[in-house]
């Protein structure tokens, strides 16, 4: 059936909703509500709808790497491994900007999980802001934008197995690129992921300049008076609850803040090799990039963050800092913890679902149009790729709904102008990297994105407040992104030079209208 407009209520409820109600668990069960009426499911489909979200594999290994993330940084608070960590890196935070430069490091060094980047780096860097009287909403935006803009364009992470698959597939039903791999498309494509460059690389500029726009002004000058959080008349204890709080006179050890993230990373390098190879059991001629494209991203983040989990608590057990009693406790803390970022995953999913069902994408496809400018395919890649995940709330789910309609779509128009040769390959690049960078920015913007939750929640920030004081840097790093990056490189520009001139600009703007808070108080 073809629902045209009315597929894009439930997405745009759930945005409206999200601002008006500054709630997003409520907004995003009421959009899949209207969601599952529309489709004439009735109220029964309600449940239903939820039912097909909680017996989806890949959204259950989802689950479990949040459970076992949560309960790693469970063991990191109970154990002192995160005030170890703090106390370390204290010394070299001599000033806020100091302490806003470590905060954006730290986010870069945890590059494999957009999870665990926000749950390791919020708690360790909040006592810091907080004496340095940096705003909550400016760790936020430090935490959440060396999140998903960095992991998406590392070199092993578990986006990577995903976005090749993606790409493989996509690659299979055209038969002049049989001989491309699609680990070398994605890796021809990272220069052309202008946002999360940009976005990763403004968080630096900020951060180093000490000035500020919008909103983002506005909470640094609350800050610096002697208020870190933001006002809010609403009390969460359910939420908010109590912390675990690291057990008093524990032995401050580097190795127990290490030794977790080190197994983990190892872990995730050897669980997708190991899920690679099952996959290719009968191939002879294998290559390291051909089994890590094969590889299941999901299982592998699973292992790995389940071993940093084990690691961690028998660390823990072994130098006596927590009995068994108080492990068991501090495991079901962990996994406590994660129950609302549980709840918004399964709303997201299923509000996936409802936008699938009501072919939302197939809408917004046809608005735009089948003739496309070439030079302007991967700008509009970019936007479709922005309005669906900021939709959603879920660059995964965007990637996978995009990926298989753009590369086609690209290769098609670059047939029809007699580019589908070496000569225009940048096209295609350009292509993945916006659908890639588009999904970046709409989950990196949208008040219903899992990773933005979880930021707000690392970082002990308000939700909404989060999403109103970064998405004006969002956006502005977005048009630049656009209009300095995605555009002209589709001309056949390098996209170095882009990279170069869009934080140069970047830079002029902050440095023009940004303003420093200590000025005003």
């Amino acid at each position: 059936m073809d629902y045209g407009w009315l597929s894009l209520i439930p997405p745009l409820l759930a945005i409206g909703l999200a601002f008006l109600t500054r709630d997003a668990v409520f907004s995003l069960a009421a959009a899949c509500l209207a969601g599952v009426l529309l489709m004439g499911q009735g109220l029964a489909g309600f449940p239903e709808l939820l039912t097909t979200a909680l017996g989806n594999r890949e959204f259950m290994w989802i689950c479990l790497v949040e459970i076992c993330i949560g309960i790693l940084v469970a063991f990191y608070q109970r154990s002192g491994a995160i005030r170890m960590f703090s106390s370390r890196v204290t010394r070299f935070t001599t000033n806020r900007k100091d302490t806003q430069t470590l905060g954006w490091s730290l986010g870069l060094f945890i590059f494999f999980s957009d999870y665990f980047s926000p749950l390791f780096v919020g708690p360790v860097m909040r006592d810091m802001t907080d004496r340095s009287r940096i705003s909550r909403e400016k760790l936020a935006y430090i935490v959440d934008s060396t999140a998903a803009p960095v992991v998406c364009i590392a070199l092993i992470t578990t986006w990577i197995g995903y976005e090749v698959s993606l790409i493989d597939d996509a690659l299979k039903g055209i038969e002049q690129l049989s001989d491309v791999t699609a680990y070398s498309v994605f890796l021809h494509s990272i220069p052309y992921s202008f946002y999360p460059i940009l976005a990763v690389t403004f968080v630096l500029i900020v951060a180093s300049t000490g000035r500020d726009m919008g909103p983002m002004y506005a909470a640094e000058v609350r800050a610096r008076a002697g208020q870190v959080e933001p006002i809010s008349s609403d009390e969460m204890p359910a939420l908010q609850g109590d912390t675990l709080e690291p057990k008093p006179n524990v032995p401050l050890r580097a190795a127990n803040a290490f030794v977790p993230i080190i197994v983990l990373i190892v872990g995730l390098g050897v669980s997708l090799y190991i899920t690679g190879k099952m996959e290719l059991v009968d191939e002879i001629d294998l290559t390291i990039t051909k089994i890590i494209g094969a590889s299941d991203p999901f299982k592998a983040m699973m292992w790995a963050s389940f071993a940093g989990a084990l690691a961690a608590a028998g660390m823990s057990i072994s130098q006596r800092i927590l009995s068994a009693h108080e492990t068991v406790d501090a495991w079901y803390g962990g996994a406590r913890a994660t129950l609302f970022g549980m709840i918004v995953l399964i709303l997201a999913w299923s509000m996936a679902d409802v936008t699938g069902g009501l072919n939302a994408k197939g809408y917004l496809i046809s608005v735009l149009g089948d003739s496309l400018p070439i030079v302007l395919v991967p700008a509009i890649v970019f936007v479709l790729a922005a309005v669906t995940a900021f939709a959603t709330g879920t660059s995964w789910g965007t990637m996978g709904i995009l990926m298989p309609l753009v590369i086609p779509l690209a290769w098609a128009v670059m047939s029809v102008h007699d580019m589908a040769n070496p000569m225009g390959m940048h096209i295609l690049y350009s292509s993945v990297a916006s659908s890639l960078a588009g999904a970046v920015w709409g989950d990196h913007c949208s008040p219903i994105s899992d990773t933005t939750v979880l930021s707000s929640i690392a970082s002990g920030c308000d939700h909404i407040e989060h999403v109103r004081t970064q998405m004006p840097y969002a956006i502005m790093v977005g048009v630049v992104a656009v209009l300095i990056g995605t555009i002209p490189g589709a001309y056949g520009l390098s996209p170095w030079i882009s990279i170069i001139a869009g934080v140069a600009v970047l830079y002029g703007v902050l440095r023009y209208f940004g303003r420093k808070a200590e000025d005003s108080v």
